[in-house]
């Protein structure tokens, strides 16, 4: 009965009559990238990431800069299955903050079978002091590739939203282009707020959809949610260190973060609040 209920309290949304207001400000704001010119968008998305970790390997990153996912969804008859995702009209799907990464590489020392000249760049790098490392997660293909089913993320099933990863590593030495994961290789992460079955050694972690309530009738939220995976795999590092020395900083890098890393020995868990938007009210504020 309960999903039933939450279920026509969803598709009831579709059909709030338009606003009369003549701009978005406050709660609306957020969804000022929100492609409405496609008259197809049903719903505009907003899943804002305040809190959280991501581990990979043998690194645990806390998250402590929001990340947000932003877009249009073209929702399924009778909202079954997942929505068909488009890109906000400036491009962000995922916006990239940086998180800082524990430890950077303080301590660390250049292995002796490194070039001299490398050997020299990275000394050099940690003795000015720049041995912070950030880790910002980017979207690895297309708007298209990312999965969303709010019906999930209410009933704790299946996944609440899926998309491709990848994760840049920033410093001065490993340069501009440093990456676990690819787009044609990337981490697939499929979140849910229900509980997850990974393989070993990992053990299940439950998510939790958080609070349900709307604004105004035209905003539906998740608020206090918890989307969790601990299923996936992570591929090792690319594009360290440049063109030059990838050869040798790439497996550097894996050693120190512990990549590839099999399913079951990786974790994401994202804290925060999921917005979904009436289309037809926005479309006439």
């Amino acid at each position: 009965m309960k999903r039933l209920f939450l279920a026509a309290v969803v598709a009831g949304l579709m059909l709030v009559p338009a606003s009369s207001a003549s701009a978005f400000t406050g709660e609306y704001a957020r969804f000022n990238t929100c492609p409405l010119s496609n008259a197809s968008v049903t719903f505009c998305l907003s899943a804002e990431s305040t809190g959280g970790q991501f581990t990979v390997g043998k690194k645990t990153v806390p998250l402590v800069n929001q990340v947000n996912l932003r877009g249009g969804l073209i929702a399924p008859e009778g909202l079954a299955g997942p929505a068909t995702f488009t890109a906000p009209t400036d491009g962000v799907v995922l916006s990239k903050a940086a998180q800082p990464v524990p430890g950077g590489l303080t301590g660390i020392v250049a292995p002796s079978w490194w070039p001299q000249i490398l050997r020299d760049l990275f000394n050099e790098t940690i003795n000015n002091g720049f041995t912070g490392v950030t880790a910002t997660v980017e979207l690895a293909g297309s708007a298209s590739s990312v999965k969303i089913s709010f019906i999930n993320a209410l009933f704790q099933s299946g996944t609440a939203i899926g998309l491709p990863v990848k994760v840049k590593l920033s410093n001065p030495f490993l340069g501009s282009n440093c990456y676990i994961g690819s787009n044609s290789n990337p981490v697939q992460l499929n979140l849910t707020t229900g509980t997850t079955s990974p393989p070993p050694p990992n053990t299940p972690i439950s998510g939790t959809p958080g609070e349900f309530g709307n604004i105004e009738e035209k905003i539906l939220f998740l608020k206090k949610n918890k989307l969790v995976d601990n299923s996936f795999a992570a591929p090792g590092a690319n594009g360290c260190g440049g063109i030059l020395f990838s050869w040798a900083v790439d497996p550097f890098v894996n050693s120190i973060v512990g990549v590839p890393s099999p399913a079951g020995t990786n974790t994401a868990i994202l804290e925060g609040t999921t917005y979904l938007g009436n289309g037809e009210a926005l479309r006439a504020m």
